[in-house]
């Protein structure tokens, strides 16, 4: 990786992040309190687990446009995985220097579903002639930082959100928010002594206020039990629909992982543990539940 694309690639990750914890105030609420409570003294102390987009799986858009922004920068794309209940396909990429965080890309297989949620969706995507990131200059981190936060498409009607959400409240989540990022993810893992566990971070969260989504238990654990997750709740957000309509709808979350050491590397000494020690990827039940953090099982509680 050169230093042009280590710079375009910065720039790029700390616009996302930048408008990210403008529009999800849970962000700043959980780094404040980590400082308050000396689990760490800065937030660039974090190391970012993953980050995590939302995309519609039509023929000029969804992952094949998406990913051609981080394989450009030198992200190497990984295992495919399948939503079967939320009619998602997703792929995760891992990233040229362990520094930077994974990218996880889901989109909705608009082909499942009904034939009148896929023409609502279609009259908003059919607004993108072409696959836009073909037109992009990618070494331009202004051209591609603006474009991550550019909406392609009007905004949406509350009949048309309503109508959606109904069927697929990942399709309703994306008309509404186009590309902005969905989540980023505190590595739990590589916190202080008393924080550094799933179970020990929950309980710290919780008692800063912090909703956790318990779709699947709150912590969600890999069947070879090297990954567990957590998630908070999406908050509410008011929206603006077409015409001025306002409405509050769901917003984004904060995710929690920590990666366990693999077991050909438990002999090693803590302080010897690296990224390459602990176990990679994702795992689709933990995803599955991840997922409904916006979704109004959790947010209606």
């Amino acid at each position: 990786m050169n230093t042009d694309q280590k710079e375009t690639l910065t720039f790029v990750l700390n616009g996302l992040m930048r408008r990210y914890k403008e529009r999800v105030p849970d962000v700043n609420h959980i780094l404040n309190a980590m400082v308050a409570e000396g689990i760490i003294q800065h937030a660039d102390e974090i190391e970012n687990d993953h980050i995590a987009f939302r995309t519609m799986g039509v023929p000029q858009l969804g992952i094949q446009s998406f990913e051609k922004i981080f394989l450009h920068y030198g992200y190497q794309k990984r295992d495919y995985f399948y939503f079967e209940g939320k009619k998602l396909n997703a792929y995760w990429f891992s990233p040229p220097e362990s520094h930077f965080p994974r990218i996880f890309v889901s989109e909705l297989r608009i082909q499942d579903l009904s034939e009148p949620i896929q023409k609502i969706i279609t009259s908003y995507t059919n607004e993108v002639k072409s696959d836009p990131v073909n037109a992009l200059d990618l070494n331009d981190p202004a051209a591609v930082d603006a474009f991550l936060h550019k909406p392609l498409w009007r905004k949406p009607t509350w009949k048309d959100y309503q109508a959606l959400q109904a069927e697929s409240e990942y399709a309703a989540w994306v008309i509404y928010n186009r590309y902005y990022l969905n989540h980023y993810t505190i590595s739990v893992h590589n916190l202080k002594k008393g924080y550094n566990t799933l179970p020990e971070f929950n309980t710290f969260l919780e008692h800063t206020g912090i909703k956790l989504n318990d779709s699947g238990g709150k912590i969600k654990t890999s069947p070879d039990g090297g990954l567990a997750q957590s998630s908070s709740v999406a908050e509410m957000i008011e929206a603006e629909f077409a015409e001025g309509e306002k409405h509050q709808i769901s917003g984004s979350y904060v995710e929690f992982a920590e990666r366990r050491v693999l077991p050909q590397f438990r002999h090693l000494p803590s302080d010897q543990i690296k990224r390459e020690h602990l176990r990679d990827g994702f795992e689709t039940n933990n995803a599955d539940r991840i997922f409904e953090s916006t979704f109004t099982s959790q947010t209606q509680k």
